[in-house]
């Protein structure tokens, strides 16, 4: 028998719309559901954009999200829905500050706040991208999976619909190539999404969460599927500094800059093709390797 493709392109986007598109059940209250993927818990991903959508449609049109600042404080059960209740803690007349908590079975399972701003003029500078090929000189990320293996029977079966070109060496090769000083790739989602910022940013919280914790493990050079290595993230934190499209290939370059007390922090930075800086991340995982 041959191996079960992801569904991937257009319809694994559609799916993601579908997943951030929650059931609104009161004024401040949301419902979400997960993927039946077989995992274990909830992606951190997708809860964190799940509740930044949910923040959003209680904010005008007119303030665009810029910041927010989460906590994963118990692993979400995939088969059970997830309950996001909106907390309006202020209302001024430049920023507007949302708090949302996420409960399965009348537990709290993650918290985060988000600040959104009208849209202002005032100084600016950014810092510069660095070096990369383009994403049409990469492989796709079929082509980068091994030929067999622990690797390519975890990625080869599940849906796909944010499109990975890595730049340097991926998770699963990086016990053969030795430490890294830093990870980068480029992302967008594989197919079209609709001209709604709020999704675009809400697709790019989703993607973040996918590899920045990578960066924890090439600085040691440690792989995944190789290494007895497991890793959850505790906290999550963006910044959203310029308009962009998630359906466009952005460049992720990440660093862990420490680790220590079974935790490893990373940050990162998005940039368009063009070289603007779009977006800056910081999360800090728990990271356990057994011997």
């Amino acid at each position: 028998m041959g191996e079960a493709h992801a569904v991937t392109g257009q319809a694994a986007v559609d799916d993601l719309i579908r997943l951030l598109d929650l059931e609104q059940i009161e004024r401040d209250i949301f419902r979400g559901i997960s993927p039946q993927e077989h995992w274990q818990r909830v992606f951190g991903g997708q809860v964190a954009g799940q509740a930044l959508v949910a923040a959003g449609r209680t904010v005008p049109d007119d303030r665009h999200v810029h910041s927010l600042h989460s906590y994963f404080i118990r692993p979400g059960d995939p088969t059970v829905p997830i309950v996001y209740e909106v907390d309006r803690t202020r209302d001024g007349r430049s920023f507007t500050t949302r708090r949302v908590v996420a409960k399965q079975r009348g537990r709290t399972i993650f918290s985060l706040s988000a600040s959104f701003q009208l849209t202002q003029d005032g100084i600016e500078h950014q810092s510069e991208a660095p070096d990369a090929p383009g994403p049409d000189e990469l492989p796709a990320f079929v082509d980068q999976l091994p030929e067999r293996g622990p690797a390519r029977d975890f990625h080869i079966g599940r849906p796909r619909p944010i499109d990975v070109r890595y730049i340097d060496p991926p998770p699963w090769s990086r016990q053969q190539t030795g430490q890294q000083p830093h990870s980068r790739l480029w992302l967008r989602a594989d197919g079209r999404l609709p001209d709604d910022p709020l999704l675009h940013v809400c697709v790019l919280t989703y993607a973040s969460d996918m590899s920045l914790l990578d960066a924890v493990l090439a600085r040691q050079g440690l792989a995944h599927h190789v290494n007895d290595v497991s890793m959850a993230s505790l906290d999550h934190a963006m910044w959203f500094e310029r308009p962009f499209r998630a359906d466009e290939w952005l460049l992720y370059s990440m660093v862990s800059p420490s680790a220590s007390g079974g935790r490893g922090l990373a940050s990162g930075r998005f940039f368009t093709r063009d070289g603007t800086q779009v977006c800056s991340v910081v999360q800090e995982g728990m990271i356990r390797v057994r011997d």
